[in-house]
This record gives structure tokens, sequence and C-alpha cells, in this order.
């Protein structure tokens, strides 16, 4: 069962999001309520903390990889909750997600190629490309009716240029919220169709997806040019610490390449922990996910009808899916050092600066609100306080 009962603050000091010296690198001080990192204050499931529990009780780590049964439990999960049928030979096991998009970006493009990016998008992207000295392409997102949404026709001028070489999608997309439509993935397809365009899925919170709204896979949409990050259990479970990333694709030549880099730098298994973790997670934690989506959706629900009657100077973006929300602070009247001064001097907290999403306006900064209703009813109630 669900536990909203946060973790033990015994060893919560170990967690990046509460390091003292981080904060204070970031925010000026330490005194804050942190929601500014994408994993979640709560206990997890019961039968990942067995599972574990066994494994570690038989006192021998010896090597064991159980890959097949990983997969098999994926594919069942996604045929279960998406009705998406995945072929449980078709993945390839890679350390994590981020590890999967540098080997994709490395095996599938040369340097100076062109990755494109739809900003403001989580900041580790532009990273991963100019890291492998890529060049990170902006195909800039249009606010329309207050909702997030792609400029297809930027993209397909961008694709059409020939200096772009992959698609890097995200799928919800963080930070803004969004669950990108099957009609608008076919309309982004079609494009990238035209210009035989590879496109990299990004879908490690595609189980995070609130009612109104229903998730589409790029593995579900027949472009034989793709590749998809499915199937870490790291957001769903709060195990990013332990998790493995599972790229997936039906298109065996490009599966073929990028297996034969994974297994030629020996990334191609996980460990015991990872694999045990990941099994019990997709098997067994189905009513423990159910029951934290609905947790996680009572607050968000919460937090934009709090704003919008007690803020609402502040917009808000509704996530249609994920732990995050997304402000635009500009109603405030505020330059940016007072605005970074009144969230955490005054209200105490630790939000994700847009600026790191790529975001040019300072106003614009992102939450992770998957912690106790109780607690972030009390840190909006000083935010409050604070703008008054």
């Amino acid at each position: 069962m669900f536990k909203v009962s946060p973790n033990r603050t015994d060893i919560s000091d170990k967690f990046i999001k509460n390091d003292s010296h981080m904060l204070n690198q970031i925010y000026g001080t330490d005194d804050v309520t942190p929601y500014w990192i994408a994993d979640m204050d709560f206990p997890i499931a019961s039968p990942i903390n067995q599972a574990m529990q066994q494994l570690v009780s038989r006192e021998s780590y010896s090597y064991e990889f159980d890959s097949k049964t990983v997969f098999n439990a994926i594919s069942t999960w996604n045929k279960d909750r998406h009705n998406l049928e995945l072929n449980p030979e078709h993945f390839v096991q890679v350390p994590g997600v981020l590890s999967a998009i540098a080997l994709l970006i490395r095996d599938f493009t040369k340097e100076g190629d062109g990755v494109l990016i739809q900003t403001p998008v989580y900041h580790q992207f532009r990273r991963l490309i100019e890291s492998a000295e890529r060049t990170a392409v902006n195909n800039s997102l249009n606010i329309e009716n207050d909702r997030y949404v792609i400029n297809f026709e930027e993209f397909e001028t961008q694709l059409k240029s020939g200096d772009v070489s992959m698609v890097l999608l995200c799928n919800p997309h963080n930070p803004v919220g969004r669950v990108w439509t099957k009609t608008e993935l076919q309309q982004l397809v079609a494009i990238a169709k035209k210009y035989n365009t590879l496109i990299i899925s990004d879908e490690v919170h595609a189980d995070i997806i609130f009612e109104g709204s229903t998730f589409t896979s790029m593995a579900s949409l027949d472009y034989d040019n793709s590749l998809t990050i499915i199937g870490s259990p790291a957001k769903n479970f709060g195990l990013n610490s332990i998790s493995n990333g599972y790229i997936y694709s039906d298109n065996q030549s490009l599966r073929d390449k990028i297996k034969a880099t994974s297994v030629s730098m020996s990334l191609d298994h996980g460990n015991a922990f990872t694999t045990y973790a990941t099994i019990a997670a997709y098997e067994h934690g189905k009513e423990w996910f159910d029951e934290f989506l609905l947790y996680t959706q009572t607050t968000r629900n919460w937090i934009v009808a709090f704003m919008a009657s007690e803020l609402p100077q502040v917009k808000t973006f509704a996530p249609e899916g994920t732990n995050q929300i997304w402000f635009d602070f500009t109603g405030l009247g505020l330059e940016p050092a007072q605005l970074k001064s009144l969230l955490t001097q005054q209200a105490k907290l630790a939000l994700t600066p847009g600026a790191w999403f790529g975001e040019s306006d300072e106003n614009y900064y992102q939450m992770n609100f998957a912690s106790p209703l109780e607690q972030i009813q009390a840190s909006f109630e000083l935010l409050k306080l604070s703008i008054k």
C-alpha cells in the first residue's frame, strides 16, 4: 500500500536534494524546502523492499543476469497500462536513461550534427548533446491558450534545412507537463518521415499521466526510424539511484547497432539490486503505483486550485503528466533577483530555475510536487504570505 510518510530523516541528508553545499550554491541558503529535483518523498512500494531484503538476506552476490524476466515484466506492464504491444526481444538494456541518450547520440549522429530539442526542456538534453560535440537545435514550444504546443512550422523548416540528424523528443514533456496527443505525434512523425530524420523518444514519465490525458508511445506509431526509451522504473517507483534504462525499437538494424555498442562497453546488464527491484516494481507494484498516481493527482489539483484562487497573478501550467509543475511569476512585477529572494528567503522554496531548461525568461520556475500534500500546503501558504 502507498504510504505518505516521508523518507527517514536520518538518511535524508545523503540525498542530493537536501545537500547543504548544493542548496547554498544554488539558492544562497539551505533553509529551504527542496522541490527542485524530480524524485519523490515517499517510501517505496513494499514488494520492492521485500525483493531487496530477500536479495540481501542471501548474503551472496555472485554473477547473475536476468534481463529476459525484466523485459517480459516491462512488456506486460505496458500492455496492461497503455495497451502497447512490445516484443520483449526488442529491448536493449543500458545503465540509465541519460546513458541511453548519450549512447544514441554518439551512435547515430556525427560531431557537428544538429540534434533538435523542444525548449524549454530537461536541461540534461543540452548537456549530453554539447558534450558529444553536437549542436543543440532549439525548436521552441509555443504557448496557446495557456498551454504549450509544438511549433510545427519551425520544426519542418529546421528538418528541411538538412542540419538536423536527430530529434530528441520528451514525452511526457519535462518541464511543461504536456502529454503529446496521438494527433500531435502523428504530425511530428509525418514531417520526420519526409526528411528521414531519426526520432529518439524519452518516455521515462510515461506512466505518470493524469485524468483527461492519454499517453501515446512513439513505439506505437510504426515509424521505423525511431528508438524509444521505455521501462525505467525511476520516476514511477522512486528508484532513481538504482534504476536502469531500456531502449526499445522494432527496427532490427537500429537495435543491433546500439546493442553492439552497449555490449562492446559491457553496459548491457544491470546489477542484481536493479534487476530485482525492476521486476518487483512491474510485476507487483500496480496497486502501490495506482495509489501514488491518485495521490499526486490530488496534489496537482490542489496546487492549481490554490494558485487560481489565492495567487492568480502567478500563471500556473497544469501538468497533464509528470510530477512537475511549471510557473510563470511575471505577474508579480519583480526583477529576477527580487523574485529569487522572495522564493528562497521569504517563502523558503527551492524551485528549479526555468533558465536551466533553456527558458530565457527568468520569471519561470519548475516545482516537483511528489511530496506530502500537508507539506506542500504549508509551503504555498508561506508563499502566499510572502507575496501579499
